[in-house]
């Protein structure tokens, strides 16, 4: 992600930060969706399994049910702390940044890639991670994901003379796009899809921006987040918020298996 053209808010404009209440509280839906990513991994019993991305580990709890040694990352210290309050074994280490030697059997990824724009030092990564024959299996943010929010902020940033591509944190490639950089790095691609998944929100949809759109949020001055935030609401409302008064934002997401070769 690039920093903000708005000089003192550019260290701003790059934070993303999570707390694993607030998380719980207005996107659960996000680990209870990743369930068929975590099925479609198969693990077995006895298996190395790296969780690249754990968040609170809700997710993680699947491997170790089914029997797999986890070792579970994420660059939050907020989440990784919930992690281990749940007795996994979590550790605070960034995705582009994993210096496991062909250690594990899998490495799953569940609605963390489309937060880090070096596709590339992660696919590096988790090829070294994994042992010959490992599976990489995951689960991201793809083309078209959010158009209506990207839209609606780029509409009130423009507005505000601030150009949203300085600020967006989002990767959002095609599956051509991710087959392209998975197979460059020697992966075989078991199969990739690009798909819409509709997903009504539990709450008012400032609670997901508030959660998801720090960084676009971040652009302006503390005094205008308020102003942005409410602006952005209004525009969104005639485009995901249906006739019963339910939210329901237009994901869009890339779903993988590919395997190490032998």
């Amino acid at each position: 992600m690039q920093a903000a053209a708005c000089g003192s808010l550019a260290a701003h404009a790059m934070t993303q930060r999570w707390d694993p209440d607030t998380y719980a509280a207005h996107a659960r839906f996000v680990s209870e969706l990743g369930a068929p990513v975590a099925d479609l991994l198969a693990p077995q019993p006895g298996e190395r399994v790296l969780d690249v991305g754990c968040g609170d580990g809700a997710l993680t709890e699947r491997f170790r049910a089914a029997g797999c040694v986890v070792v579970a990352i994420d660059s939050s210290p907020e989440q990784v702390w919930a992690a281990l309050e749940r007795g996994l074994d979590a550790r605070i280490i960034d995705a582009r940044e994993l210096e496991f030697q062909m250690e594990f059997d899998a490495v799953f990824s569940n609605a963390v890639l489309h937060w880090i724009g070096d596709a590339e030092r992660v696919i590096v990564g988790v090829w070294r991670a994994l042992k010959p024959g490992g599976r990489f299996v995951g689960e991201f943010g793809g083309h078209g994901c959010v158009a209506s929010i990207r839209e609606a902020f780029a509409d009130a940033l423009g507005a505000r003379d601030i150009d949203v591509a300085t600020v967006d944190p989002w990767y959002f490639p095609t599956a051509a796009q991710y087959r392209s950089q998975l197979e460059s790095r020697g992966f075989s691609v078991d199969s990739i899809q690009l798909f819409p998944r509709p997903t009504p929100l539990p709450g008012d949809v400032t609670h997901w921006l508030e959660l998801f759109a720090q960084p676009f949020l971040s652009a302006v001055p503390d005094d205008g987040r308020p102003a942005l935030l409410e602006e952005v609401r209004a525009r969104l409302e005639p485009r995901i918020r249906n006739a019963d008064g339910v939210w329901i934002v237009d994901y869009v997401r890339l779903r993988f298996a590919a395997t190490r070769p032998e």
